[in-house]
């Protein structure tokens, strides 16, 4: 399957239109990280509690803001969750909320964030969920699969844990249980549901998912992924010379350095958060793009025995021409699949695909327009001689 038979288009022409292209959105980015909005840490990075909760009516973010200023929180972040099904439903909303750093340990940090959650939570609820709570009852929508099977088992012993396993797994499905009706629309039996009655309520919202990260973790977490990226640029660019010459490692490293720095310069104009998912994003992009370069590089390679007389330039462009379709069924196969992520992934996956996204695209498009002319480059400037491809 080849897009193009014979093509015969002139990369090298434009190697310092796309130098400047590049040199402009990585400077902007710069610029906008240093002294603008900058990169939005999430919790892995700067600590803090992310919750993700869903309530059983429809509600405000000013709702929830009001009622996280009762703990000093009202600048907590809160962002609502989109339902593409039902898209005018705001019932789910992702929230972010930051403890001042406190002198201490990285366990007693924790546990102060993991306090404050807890408390969060419980102000969320209604009124009458709150005096439910107080009266010793249990939240539905809270208890685990074990308690919930001990609930049912005076009425329905021989059911109970299967009953529970139900009622779990609809929650989950669900996302919260809206009344006790519910309940028995899953097959349980009105005296069990009446016994659910009398030692559970059914809460006005659902945590989904809560993740704490002390201030310091986060700060460990940030060296750890500096140095991860770091380490594997220092890893391919000892493999390239290796297996070729210190040019093409040379011009692999630039390019890669490039396709981290593009990236984070577009990742820093959105209002997304930097998180361990990103960089797990940005290290795939690494590799997506090296495996590009390497492609063109063994193309060039036999090209300088098979073009002995050719000019270098010409032989770097014919190797590219020569490796494009294969270049863009690559890249377009994995374009596809990531943006099907983007689109129907759900928010969980929604940050990684939106990186993968622009990885895939800027990683084919340095690795046409500037891997090749970073090697011509240092041919020109260290006087190398015209085939410094290993033989």
């Amino acid at each position: 399957m080849r897009f193009f038979k014979t093509p015969h288009l002139d990369f090298m022409k434009y190697k310092f239109v796309a130098l400047a292209f590049s040199g402009v959105v990585i400077l902007a980015g710069i610029l906008n990280m240093t002294f603008g909005r900058g990169l939005k840490l999430g919790v892995d990075f700067q600590g803090g509690t992310l919750l993700r909760v869903k309530f059983a009516q429809t509600t405000s973010i000013g709702d929830i803001r009001q009622a996280l200023k009762g703990f000093g929180l009202g600048a907590s972040s809160i962002q609502a969750i989109k339902d593409f099904a039902n898209p005018n439903v705001k019932n789910e909303f992702q929230i972010r909320t930051q403890l001042p750093a406190a002198e201490g340990t990285a366990d007693t940090e924790l546990e102060a964030h993991e306090v404050m959650a807890t408390r969060v939570i419980a102000g969320l609820h209604s009124e009458e969920n709150k005096l439910d709570a107080q009266r010793g009852l249990k939240d539905l929508n809270a208890i685990d699969q074990k308690t919930l099977a001990f609930l049912l088992e005076p009425a329905a012993p021989e059911d109970a844990p299967a009953l529970a396993a139900r009622i779990v797994e609809f929650r989950k499905d669900n996302g919260l249980i809206e009344n006790f009706g519910q309940v028995e629309a899953l097959g349980v039996k009105a005296e069990a549901v009446a016994k659910l009655k009398e030692k559970t309520y059914v809460g006005s919202l659902a945590v989904l998912s809560r993740e704490t990260v002390g201030p310091q973790v986060g700060a460990d977490l940030r060296r750890k992924a500096t140095l991860a990226t770091i380490w594997a640029l220092i890893g391919m660019l000892v493999y390239i010379a290796l297996r070729f010459k210190i040019a093409y490692g040379v011009s692999a490293i630039l390019t890669l350095t490039h396709d981290v720095l593009f990236t984070l310069a577009i990742f820093s104009f959105t209002s997304r958060e930097m998180n361990l998912t990103v960089v797990a994003a940005i290290l795939t992009i690494v590799g997506f793009s090296i495996n590009d370069t390497i492609v063109i590089f063994d193309r060039v390679r036999d090209n300088l025995k098979i073009m002995r007389r050719s000019p270098f330039e010409e032989i770097l462009n014919a190797s590219i021409n020569q490796t494009l379709s294969r270049s863009i069924i690559t890249s377009g196969t994995v374009l596809l699949t990531v943006l099907a992520l983007f689109l129907f992934g759900g928010e969980v996956i929604n940050d990684f695909a939106f990186v993968m996204l622009i990885g895939v695209i800027e990683g084919s498009y340095s690795t046409i327009y500037l891997s090749c002319p970073v090697v011509l480059f240092w041919q020109k400037i260290f006087k190398t001689q015209k085939t410094p491809g290993k033989k």
